[in-house]
């Protein structure tokens, strides 16, 4: 019986060490996969680092490149504005030479117009920085949303005219130009959301290729563009009649935001500028003139 024992002591003692040496085993597996688990983990927050770093610094420089081009684009219109100051008003033309292309289009225009002729007239409005030619392609009516007045891709744009205006005969002249931050393009009209401003800038000057002329402002209001609640106030070019010219009149005065004290009567001249509003979704400030000289 002593041996007995001893034989079933010693076989116990035997899975005893076992069963250590599989707890051992696993213990070292287990921490095995912890260490591997901590590397993966400091890896891929390594790589997360690296890439939301790469994110930022792509961010970083594409609104750097950004903000460089807009204030790039900006100096090109500055040169553009300085080309037209330094022109003459007038270019005697002797009486044996004979018209020519563009011939007409006043002096200060010449030299630009020739270089595009896309370029319809030019729009100013003194002590602002609204100063900038202004476009017209009827057949691709919205290409300078996009494009400067070389013909290159730009956030800017260039200031253009509705693809259905007529310059020479239509009722209403719809002139649209980006809204962009610091007072650029029609950034500036902001400024008229005021009536103080308004106050002090109640004209415009908007001169075709072969006539300056001059417009007091009749309405400023905000709207939204592509929807029922908003008005439409891009369809109207051309009044069929006088009811009709009285009605866009009315509406632009109801919805402005003070009263200007100008009105409009049936055969005045009226330009429409129009620009993004971010108060509303596809929101839109107008401001309305009518012709005066």
């Amino acid at each position: 019986c002593p041996l007995l024992y001893g034989g079933h002591q010693g076989e116990v003692s035997r899975i005893l060490q076992g069963s250590s040496r599989t707890q051992k085993t696993k213990r070292i597996v287990t921490l095995r996969k912890e260490k591997l688990m901590k590397k993966y983990q400091s890896m891929i927050c390594l790589a997360a680092a690296v890439c939301l770093l790469g994110t930022a610094a792509f961010s970083v420089y594409h609104i750097y490149d950004h903000y460089a081009q807009l204030d790039e684009q900006t100096e090109v219109f500055d040169e553009i504005a300085e080309v037209v100051a330094q022109a003459p008003d007038e270019e005697p033309v002797p009486d044996d030479v004979p018209v020519s292309e563009g011939e007409d289009v006043l002096a200060k225009y010449k030299e630009l117009y020739l270089q595009n002729e896309d370029m319809v007239g030019w729009i100013s409005i003194s002590g602002t920085s609204i100063n900038y030619p202004v476009m017209q392609t009827k057949d691709e009516p919205n290409y300078y949303l996009k494009h400067n007045f070389e013909k290159q891709y730009s956030d800017l744009g260039t200031p253009y005219i509705q693809e259905n205006c007529d310059l020479l005969t239509s009722d209403n002249l719809i002139i649209y130009g980006h809204h962009i931050s610091g007072n650029r393009m029609f950034g500036a009209l902001e400024d008229y959301k005021s009536k103080s401003f308004y106050e002090e800038h109640k004209t415009i000057q908007f001169d075709t290729l072969t006539e300056q002329a001059e417009y007091k402002i009749v309405a400023v209001f905000k709207t939204v563009a592509y929807s029922s609640s908003g008005y439409r106030y891009y369809d109207f070019v051309d009044a069929e009649n006088e009811e009709e010219f009285n009605a866009y009149i009315e509406t632009c005065k109801e919805l402005a935001l003070y009263d200007t004290g100008v009105t409009a009567d049936y055969g005045d001249r009226l330009i429409t500028l129009s620009t993004c509003e971010y108060s509303a979704t596809n929101g839109r400030l107008v401001v309305v003139a009518k012709k005066t000289a």
